[in-house]
C-alpha cells in the first residue's frame, strides 16, 4: 500500500522545505506553465480524521521535498470553527496515521522518528507531550482505541521462520560465502511496493494507552486484517480474516469475526462465499455493519452494504438499489455513513437503517497528483460533520467539512503558487460508441491554445481496468497540456463508479472489448475541432498500458504510442504477478493451460505482427504487479518484428509507486513527450 513533539521553530522549517523552483535565476522570469520543477513546490491533504466532538481535524499533509526526493509527510491540526490550521507532529519520522482517542484529548499515531520500525505514539492535546508506547520489531497499522480510551487495539507482522530444504556444508571461520538458499514455498510470495515477503503472519495486539508489553490476541498462520472495531462494553473485538484451510488459493472469502480481548478463539459471524470486511459496531452495541459481495467467479463485484446482529443473526442488506461499490463506512449516531465513487468523482454519503441515502459530501478526491483517479479520503464525528479531501481540476487534494447540507474548504494549500500558472482549460463531453453506448470524457487543452485550432492530441488511459478516472488534477495531463498537446482522457466500459452492469461489460473479454469505446472518444475529440487527426498519440499505464499495446496492435492511426508497466502475455502474467490466486480465476476465468488460446487471444503479444506505431515502453524496476519481464516481452517483441521502441525503466520503483519520487514523475513524463514529439508531425 510511518511521529512527537519538537520545537515550533523546527516544526515549521520542516513543515516547509525550499524548493528547487526558487533556486532559478533571478533574472528569469518564472515559468506561467507546469514544469517538471514544479512537481517539487506541491502539497497535497490526506487521512483527514475528525475528532469525535466535530471541533478540530488532524490530517497528514504531505509535502514534495526536493532533498530527499519524495512527498515527505506531517501531521496537521484544524480548527473547524475559525479554519486556522497548525503543525501538530513533523520532522524526520514520518508521521502518519493520526487517530482521536473516543474523548478527543489524546491522538494515536506512528512514527519512526527514534530510528528503525515505526512505532505507536500518543500525544496529549491539551499539554502537547508525546510518548512512545510500543517497541516493536514491525509497523503497527490499523490502530482502534478501546471505548474507555485505556488501550489501542492494533495489526502488526509477527515473524515466522523461513522454510529451509537441506543445508550447506559447514562453513571455514573468516570465509566469505555466497548468501544461503532462499527458499520459497508461498503462493504469494512476493508483493508489489514490498518485495520478496518475509516470513510470518499479520496478527491483532492489545497495548496500555500509557505503554507497557502490548499483549497478543490472535496466533496460527493466517493475516489477520483491519480495520478493528470494539464494542461499546470493550469486552470484544471486531475484524476480518480467511481462516480456512485453502485461504493461499481461495483469497476472497474472508469472514468477519468477533475476538473477546481477555481471551479464547475468534468466532466467525459470517458464512457466506466471498470477501465480508470493514466491520463497524454500531454505538449501541446492538448492530454490526460492514462489506462484502456473493463471490461469482468475476473480475469485479461491487461491495454491498450490510448490517447484523450483534451475534451475527438477521443479516440484510441496505441501499441495495445504489449500485455503487462502497469503499469505507462508519456510524454516526443512528445512521452509517459510506464512501464511494460517482460517474468520475466521489461522495460521502448517509445510509439510514431504512436503506434511504442522503448525500453529505461531494468533490471529494484522492491525494495523488500524477493522474485524475476517482477516490478520496474522510471521516465523521458522533454528531455528523464530516471532514473529507476535497479538489477539481485545478487543485489536488485540501481538507473540507461538511455539515448540514453545506461543505466548507479549510485549507488551500496550493492556491497560491498555482495562481502564476497557466493550466489547461478541462472539457467534458461524453462520446458516444458504435453499439450506442455512452463514454464519458474529459479533455484537457493546451494552457496556449487558440479557439478554432487543432492541436495534436495524447489519448491517456486509465489502468484498473476496474477503475476510473474524473474531473480532477493531475500533473501528467497538465505536462502534457503545457508542452502543446490536447490531452483525452475517459472512461470506458469496465470502469467503476457506473454501476455493476457497465463494470460487467469487460468481463472476460477485456482487452478486446475497450477499442471501441477509446476510438469513439478519440473521434468524439476531433469532431469538436480541436484534436489534429493527423497528430495523435496514446499513452497509458497498468490497464491502459494493456490497452496502448492493443490499440496500436488493431490501428495505425496514432503517430506514436507510450505503452506504460503493461501486461503483454496474460499467461506469464498469471503466473508471475503478486496475485497469482486472482488474476487466473477471476479474470481469465480459467488456468493458463486449460485454455491456452483464450490467454493468447486476449494477450497484446498476439498482436506485435500488426504493429507499425513507434511505441516506448516504460516500467518500474521493482514492479511485481505487471511485472518487468512483461515490459522487456514487449519491447523484445518489437524489435524482432521492426518496430521503433525503445525501453525506459524507472530504478527502484514499484507498480503502485512508479510516480512516487517527484524527479522520476517528471523525468518519465519528459521521456513520453519526448518520445511523441520524435514522431510529432509538425
Amino acid at each position: 500500500m510511518r511521529h512527537w513533539t519538537v520545537l515550533a521553530a523546527t516544526l515549521l522549517a520542516t513543515a516547509a522545505p525550499a524548493t528547487i523552483a526558487g533556486a532559478q535565476s533571478s533574472d528569469d522570469p518564472p515559468s506561467t506553465i507546469l514544469t517538471g520543477a514544479d512537481l517539487f513546490n506541491f502539497s497535497v491533504a490526506s487521512d483527514p480524521q475528525i475528532s469525535p466532538d466535530g471541533r478540530q481535524i488532524a490530517y497528514v499533509r504531505m509535502t514534495a521535498d526536493p532533498m530527499k526526493d519524495r512527498m515527505v509527510p506531517s501531521i496537521w491540526l484544524i480548527d473547524v470553527a475559525s479554519g486556522q490550521q497548525r503543525p501538530l507532529v513533523t520532522g524526520p519520522g514520518s508521521p502518519s496515521n493520526p487517530v482521536w482517542s473516543p474523548d478527543g484529548k489524546r491522538l494515536a499515531y506512528v512514527s519512526s522518528v527514534e530510528g528503525g520500525a515505526p512505532q505507536l505514539y500518543v500525544r496529549w492535546m491539551d499539554r502537547g507531550d508525546s510518548v512512545r508506547v510500543t517497541g516493536l520489531p514491525d509497523s503497527p497499522s490499523a490502530m482502534a482505541w478501546s471505548p474507555d480510551g485505556r488501550q489501542l487495539a492494533y495489526v502488526m507482522r509477527v515473524p515466522g521462520e523461513a522454510p529451509k530444504l537441506g543445508s550447506a556444508p559447514p562453513k571455514p571461520e573468516g570465509a566469505q560465502w555466497g548468501a544461503p538458499l532462499q527458499v520459497i514455498d508461498k503462493v504469494t510470495y512476493r508483493a508489489d511496493g514490498a518485495g520478496y515477503l518475509q516470513a510470518g503472519y499479520d496478527h491483532i495486539f492489545l497495548v496500555d494507552a500509557d505503554g507497557g508489553a502490548p499483549r497478543r490476541l490472535t496466533s496460527g498462520s493466517f493475516d489477520h486484517e483491519g480495520p478493528l472495531s470494539w464494542t461499546p462494553d470493550g469486552r470484544s473485538l471486531l475484524f476480518s480474516a480467511n481462516l480456512k484451510p485453502h485461504w493461499e488459493i481461495n483469497v476472497a472469502d474472508s469472514e468477519i469475526y468477533s475476538l473477546n480481548v481477555d481471551g479464547g478463539q475468534p468466532v466467525a459471524l459470517t458464512r457466506r462465499n466471498g470477501p465480508d470486511q470493514s466491520p463497524r459496531v454500531s454505538p449501541d452495541g446492538r448492530l454490526i455493519a460492514f462489506t462484502g459481495y456473493d463471490d461469482r467467479g468475476k473480475g469485479y463485484e461491487q461491495n454491498h452494504l450490510y448490517v447484523m446482529n450483534r451475534d451475527g443473526s438477521g443479516v440484510r442488506e441496505l441501499a441495495s438499489g445504489l449500485d455503487r461499490s462502497i469503499d469505507s463506512l462508519d456510524f454516526a449516531g443512528g445512521s452509517l455513513v459510506v464512501g464511494y465513487e460517482e460517474a468520475g468523482g466521489y461522495k460521502v454519503s448517509r445510509v439510514g437503517l431504512d436503506g434511504r441515502v442522503t448525500t453529505l459530501a461531494t468533490g471529494a478526491v484522492g491525494s495523488g497528483l500524477d493522474r485524475p483517479y476517482a477516490g478520496g479520503s474522510w471521516s465523521v464525528a458522533r454528531e455528523g460533520t464530516v471532514a473529507f479531501t476535497s479538489g477539481n481540476v485545478a487543485s489536488p487534494a485540501d481538507v473540507s467539512v461538511a455539515r448540514g447540507g453545506s461543505a466548507r474548504r479549510l485549507t488551500r494549500l496550493n492556491e497560491l503558487w498555482l495562481g502564476g500558472k497557466r493550466l489547461g482549460e478541462v472539457r467534458a463531453f461524453t462520446a458516444k460508441a458504435p453499439d450506442g453506448g455512452t463514454v464519458p470524457s474529459w479533455l484537457v487543452l493546451p494552457p496556449t491554445y487558440q479557439p478554432g485550432t487543432k492541436v495534436p492530441m495524447i489519448l491517456e488511459i486509465h489502468g484498473g481496468p476496474y477503475s476510473s478516472y474524473g474531473p480532477n488534477f493531475s500533473t501528467d495531463d497538465q505536462l502534457y497540456a503545457a508542452a502543446g498537446y490536447a490531452v483525452l482522457y475517459t472512461n470506458p466500459r469496465g470502469s467503476t463508479g457506473y454501476g455493476q452492469r457497465f463494470a460487467d461489460e469487460i468481463e472476460k473479454t477485456y482487452p478486446a472489448t475497450n477499442y471501441d469505446d477509446l476510438m469513439a472518444a478519440v473521434d468524439g475529440a476531433i469532431a469538436q475541432g480541436v484534436a489534429d487527426p493527423d497528430n495523435l498519440f496514446v499513452t497509458g499505464g497498468s490497464g491502459g498500458g494493456v490497452l496502448t499495446a492493443w490499440l496500436v496492435g488493431k490501428t495505425n492511426r496514432f503517430r506514436a504510442a507510450a505503452s506504460q508497466k503493461p501486461v503483454i502475455n496474460w499467461t506469464s502474467m498469471a503466473l508471475t504477478a503478486d496475485g497469482v490466486p486472482f488474476f487466473a480465476r477471476y479474470w481469465m476465468g480459467k488456468l493458463p493451460w486449460q485454455d491456452p488460446q483464450g490467454y493468447w487471444a486476449r494477450s497484446p503479444l498476439s498482436l506485435v505482427g500488426n504493429v507499425k506505431t513507434p511505441t516506448l515502453v516504460v516500467v518500474g524496476s521493482e514492479d511485481y504487479r505487471t511485472p518487468v519481464s512483461e515490459a522487456e516481452q514487449y519491447y523484445a517483441a518489437l524489435k524482432l518484428a521492426g518496430v521503433p521502441t525503445t525501453l525506459v525503466k524507472v530504478p527502484g520503483a514499484s507498480h503502485g509507486g512508479i510516480a512516487s519520487r517527484p524527479s522520476q514523475s517528471a523525468a518519465k513524463a519528459s521521456a513520453i513527450l519526448a518520445w511523441f514529439d520524435r514522431y510529432r508531425k509538425r
